[in-house]
């Protein structure tokens, strides 16, 4: 059955970037007889808020987008985060790592010329950690192994059905060791970070396709390397173009005059914004 879903953070107001993500996975799954999950990702209790996630419901009933099925919080499956890290750490593919993200700037103020410094998971990590031996407690945040990684699950590639990029993508261990790096899989007092969550939620909600933002394609070969790992099986991605605003720039929750609630306070209607974005 063909199953996708979307997945927003209650840490701010969903703007007209969101809409577009939301009705593209909506129409998909209507258009296939499939279904649309709602989840609620919200792992980082420090800034997620009761009263955005309210807000969600509300905006996304007002774009006409139904769900199917109780809607999935993140922070309702930390269990399952911590034995998807223990099933990793047992196997080796895991280390502590101690560093601020201060240190890591540090540790990057001298690049080899021609070696990129940042990557889908921010400033590529130098390693540091990496033969330390610390501890996996929530003192320090835990990071996947490359290296380790891709020499014992490395899939060779997957599948894109974006227009921008649409086609078979192969996976190279040089490349993800190159411009990756060490990713975070769970942060300091945190069950997980972005990239374990995001894999494991899909999976056990048996998510056929992905359907996001091209922002996040440079991600999928670190949940595609995961999903190999944790013996899940790879949905078929779709990454769609992002809502720019005038100066071209990607639209963030910060930017509140793109606001869906400030649009309906303003008298347009869901048909006027599916306009605005070509839908």
């Amino acid at each position: 059955m063909f199953r996708t879903r979307f997945a927003p953070s209650p840490t701010g107001p969903l703007h007209l970037g969101h809409a577009f993500s939301a009705w593209c996975a909506h129409d998909a799954a209507r258009a296939a007889g499939g279904e649309f999950l709602l989840r609620i990702d919200d792992l980082d209790q420090s800034r997620a808020r009761t009263h955005w996630e309210q807000q969600i419901y509300e905006d996304l009933t007002w774009l006409g987008i139904t769900w199917d099925g109780p809607v999935r919080r993140q922070s309702d499956h930390l269990d399952d985060y911590a034995e998807a890290l223990r099933k990793l750490e047992a196997r080796g593919l895991t280390y502590a790592c101690a560093c601020s993200r201060r240190d890591i700037e540090q540790a990057a103020d001298a690049p080899q010329e021609g070696v990129p410094t940042f990557g889908p998971d921010g400033r590529i990590y130098p390693g540091t950690c990496r033969t330390l031996a610390l501890p996996q407690t929530d003192a320090h945040c835990i990071r996947l192994d490359m290296a380790k990684a891709c020499t014992v699950g490395l899939p060779k590639s997957f599948h894109e059905t974006g227009q921008s990029r649409h086609g078979t993508h192969a996976l190279e261990a040089q490349t993800l060791l190159r411009s990756v790096g060490d990713v975070v899989l769970a942060r300091r007092s945190m069950a997980a970070a972005y990239h374990l969550a995001v894999v494991l939620d899909d999976s056990q909600t048996q998510i056929s396709h992905v359907i996001r933002g091209k922002d996040l394609f440079d991600a999928t070969p670190i949940h595609v390397l995961l999903q190999s790992l944790l013996g899940l099986s790879t949905p078929e991605y779709h990454h769609h173009d992002l809502v720019r605003d005038d100066a071209g720039k990607r639209l963030a929750k910060r930017d509140d005059a793109r606001a869906i609630a400030k649009y309906r306070a303003d008298g347009l209607t869901p048909q006027d914004l599916r306009t605005m974005v070509g839908l």
